[in-house]
């Protein structure tokens, strides 16, 4: 076959739009819609954090109306992967332009991602990290907007192991432990309570849900009695914990700590029920999202993932803050 200009030019050109789908980007001309379109898919709306999340996105979107459309799902709980795969696949069908991804898993949500990215959809993965490893498996690179999860488990935890002393038992309550958020958050609090020589006297899974939480620490506490605290991954979590301390007449007895700052928990840490918690800030996370999504669209250029701020939260801050 003779190879022309014309031939080369096309291979090329062939070449160029296969590195920009498999990327994460869409090819340099752009969004296909006139005012683009985003979708922010969420995990559990039941979860504060993510209701939050949805309402901040939705004011932005309300304050810059004619730079793009939003559509916003949730799932109906923690552990509603499929749900999240569907919705997914719906915002593909509807051929949104960009998809703002906090995934309820960290590897099951990374195909059907995958599939968006191959029709030139932007995807941006907020709050919960994609497992890198299997991006990597699929010559994937899709930016990251969140927190240090470890770093932010670790300021509560090290905040709860300056209440006790060495050698006293703590307990670790981890979300889902396929997510990386939670693998990290568990990771951080463990770190810390090596470095207090703090007993780990066991590490369990509520799922991110309240109800689960209180059965798991009900059962908790009677086979570890002498329990002084219990971490936990996320405040619906602790929420959790001190529903079922209280019945046990525990309550005075062992420290809580969460992760979100959920309005839920504010009393409870003024009341001394719930130590700290640690803020991230979720619905800043969403528009972080968002707004790298509308600079990718508008630029074509490939953005490096965002660390965003997380900080620890306890009464004294609160007050700190009321005064």
């Amino acid at each position: 076959m003779k190879v022309t200009r014309l031939t080369i030019t096309v291979i090329l050109s062939a070449a160029l739009f296969a590195v920009l789908l498999y990327s994460g980007l869409k090819p340099s001309f752009g969004p296909r819609n006139t005012t683009p379109h985003i979708a922010l898919v969420m995990k559990s709306l039941a979860n504060e954090f993510f209701l939050t999340m949805e309402h901040e996105a939705r004011a932005h979107q309300k304050s810059s109306a004619t730079e793009y459309r939003l559509t916003a799902n949730g799932i109906r709980n923690e552990t509603d992967v499929s749900g999240q795969v569907r919705i997914i696949e719906n915002m593909i069908a509807q051929d949104v332009d960009a998809l703002i991804v906090a995934p309820a898993d960290s590897r099951a949500l990374i195909p059907v991602c995958a599939q968006a990215i191959q029709q030139g959809i932007v995807v941006i993965n907020i709050d919960n990290r994609f497992n890198q490893q299997t991006l990597a498996a699929k010559s994937l690179q899709i930016p990251f907007v969140g927190p240090g999860n470890r770093k932010g488990a670790k300021m509560v935890g090290s905040y709860l192991a300056d209440h006790l002393e060495a050698g006293d038992g703590v307990a670790v309550l981890e979300g889902i432990p396929t997510a990386h958020n939670s693998q990290e958050r568990k990771a951080g609090f463990i770190e810390a309570f090596r470095e207090k020589a703090l007993d780990i006297l066991t590490i369990r899974s509520a799922e991110w849900d309240m109800e689960k939480a209180n059965i798991v620490v009900a059962a908790l506490i009677n086979e570890y009695p002498d329990v002084k605290g219990i971490a936990c991954a996320n405040d619906s979590m602790a929420l959790g914990a001190v529903a079922a301390l209280k019945a046990a007449g525990k309550l005075n007895s062992v420290y809580v700590v969460g992760f979100d700052n959920i309005s839920a928990v504010q009393e409870m840490l003024k009341n001394g029920q719930i130590l700290a918690t640690a803020d991230q800030f979720g619905g800043q996370i969403a528009v972080n999202g968002i707004e790298y999504a509308l600079e990718i669209l508008k630029t074509g250029t490939h953005k490096a993932d965002q660390e965003t701020p997380v900080e620890l939260i306890t009464k004294q801050s609160i007050e700190n803050n009321n005064e």
